[in-house]
């Protein structure tokens, strides 16, 4: 009796843990279902000029791919200025850009990036240069390595009214292999909790690949070149805007999806996911806590196998499979995609195995590369 009391205590621990994580997530994809969101709102009238910011640094296999989507915006061309920065690429990178863009009948310009502003560093020194060369009350932000719909420019405009700062759009992995395609469904999942946070008045994070900045909240915050160095330097401007009083949207809509290229490999999608934990790092204690709970699933199952047996370990799989293939479907279905939930199954194995490795990698004393540059 008295061996068999501190089993019993555990599977109770157990049960409590994964009670809670099962209705945290079943709550969430009911919430995800339910809220619709920031809804669409008049353009502006006249349509307003925009500047399109784009950071670039060795990305001649890319910039062409970005820039051709740019030329197909269902927006007046005239009313487009295309700002490149380029920030000390070794390879074509200008060169490509300046073909793909022949004939743009709006503005484009490549400008060379020779020297730091203020505090600003990498992808914030960019973009604090071409905020100070744009000449349009509205920055659209994306990087070389996305192709955006040629419904962006009015679908975030469509959002940007009067007290709000930052509008983030959606943005999906696409790549036709395997390891891609388990990307994607990952990021997804994770794009469809942030909606459910967000939407629930908890300003969670802005994506500096698909994002609008109107100039007034920009230069309320003083710029890049003021700003605390991050290499999340979205998220800082998104803190910033807040502070300043500035509202924002976060969008989950079909009209604002951009395709991102993938990682290519398991190392840089280490170092991508490093990068972006330093985001995470800022975060509420709350949240940060919630997010530990949730990466808690699965030492939590192997507990449960180890003290109840496989059967029981493997019926808590089947459920958080079932449940997590529904709200995969749900955002899928309103990002105007297909989901892909035969993927499940290797999802499984993907999702731990990056958690751990991600895990290591934090820890060990290294430095991760980023575009070419280290950071600690």
């Amino acid at each position: 009796m008295h061996s068999a009391t501190p089993l019993i205590r555990h599977l109770l621990f157990l049960t409590l843990f994964l009670a809670g994580w099962f209705l945290i997530l079943a709550v969430s994809t009911g919430l995800f279902a339910l809220r619709r969101g920031s809804q669409p709102g008049p353009l502006p009238e006249p349509l307003p000029r925009v500047s399109i910011l784009i950071a670039a640094r060795n990305e001649e296999a890319a910039i062409a791919r970005c820039l051709h989507a740019i030329r197909r915006l269902h927006y007046p061309p005239h009313l487009l200025e295309v700002l490149l920065g380029d920030d000390g690429s070794t390879d074509a990178t200008a060169t490509v850009a300046t073909a793909a863009m022949q004939g743009f009948e709006g503005t484009f310009r490549v400008l060379p990036i020779r020297e730091n502003l203020g505090t600003a560093r990498g992808k914030a020194n960019v973009l604090a240069h071409l905020t100070r060369a744009a000449t349009t009350d509205y920055f659209l932000i994306t990087d070389a390595d996305i192709a955006v719909p040629p419904t962006w420019v009015p679908g975030l405009l469509a959002h940007a009214r009067p007290g709000v700062g930052t509008v983030t759009g959606l943005t999906l992995v696409q790549g036709p292999r395997l390891f891609d395609r388990l990307q994607g469904l990952d990021w997804l999942i994770s794009l469809g909790l942030v909606q459910v946070v967000s939407d629930l008045g908890r300003p969670v994070t802005a994506m500096g690949n698909n994002m609008l900045v109107t100039r007034a909240a920009y230069q309320a915050t003083g710029g890049y070149e003021t700003l605390p160095f991050s290499v999340t330097e979205d998220f800082e401007l998104f803190r910033a805007t807040l502070r300043h009083s500035f509202g924002y949207r976060i969008l989950f809509r079909p009209e604002v999806l951009a395709e991102s290229l993938p990682m290519p490999t398991v190392g840089a999608l280490l170092h991508q996911r490093r990068r972006w934990t330093r985001g995470v790092e800022a975060l509420p204690w709350w949240l940060q806590g919630g997010l530990l709970y949730y990466a808690g699933f699965y030492p939590a199952l192997l507990a449960l196998w180890w003290l109840a047996g496989l059967l029981p370990a493997v019926a808590v799989l089947l459920a958080k499979m079932l449940l997590q293939g529904v709200l995969a479907a749900l955002c899928f279905r309103r990002a105007g995609r297909r989901a892909p939930l035969e993927l499940l199954p290797l999802f499984e194995l993907y999702t731990p195995a990056l958690t751990a490795a991600l895990a290591v990698f934090r820890l060990l004393p290294l430095s991760f590369d980023w575009k070419g540059r280290k950071y600690k």
